[in-house]
């Protein structure tokens, strides 16, 4: 069950963190968007997951949040990933939104997409994961999924990555801090 925290034409909408009209997010949108709405969400999703490697898998220590950066420096942590999926789904016209789960320890960021008149979350965090049009794509899929669909990025998590000059692994949210 998936519960939405904004009206549907927010799941279109930038933010700060969603920068869609961004010149590097419109570009790699374009080059993309061929075929319906489905090939472009897979397209989107490879791209992401293949070419943007997750920080701590890497060891790299920038911790970019807003979608146009991770998408030019290559790099961040799942909820950076996620923000930069998010917008080129939105930059290419798919409704999508921001979610959340609770592993041991910390909180996971991963995204949910309306394709083909449906809500799945997609999560490019993990090569292994494959993308599917109508089912969940989740690196952990054992761990609970929070079930609110944001529009925007959670303020937590936000305010956790803005305040990171260099990746620390202490400073990202345990808990999203209230009930979902």
């Amino acid at each position: 069950m998936m519960d939405f925290d904004a009206e549907p034409w927010d799941y279109l909408a930038a933010s700060e963190a969603i920068d869609i009209e961004h010149p590097l997010v419109q570009s790699i949108a374009s080059e993309l968007r061929t075929g319906d709405d489905i090939a472009y969400a897979r397209a989107a999703f490879d791209h992401v997951r293949d070419l943007i490697p997750h920080s701590m898998d890497t060891g790299d220590t920038r911790v970019p949040w807003r979608a146009s950066d991770v998408l030019e420096q290559r790099t961040g942590l799942c909820f950076a990933q996620s923000h930069a999926y998010v917008a080129l789904l939105r930059a290419g016209g798919v409704q999508a939104g921001l979610c959340y789960q609770q592993r041991p320890g910390f909180v996971h960021g991963l995204a949910a997409a309306l394709i083909d008149d449906r809500w799945v979350r997609l999560d490019p965090r993990d090569p292994a994961v494959r993308f599917s049009a109508s089912a969940d794509a989740l690196a952990y899929p054992d761990d609970p999924i929070l079930p609110t669909v944001h529009a925007a990025p959670h303020p937590t998590v936000l305010d956790a990555l803005k305040g990171m000059t260099t990746l620390t692994a202490s400073a990202l949210p345990a808990t999203l801090g209230q009930p979902e």
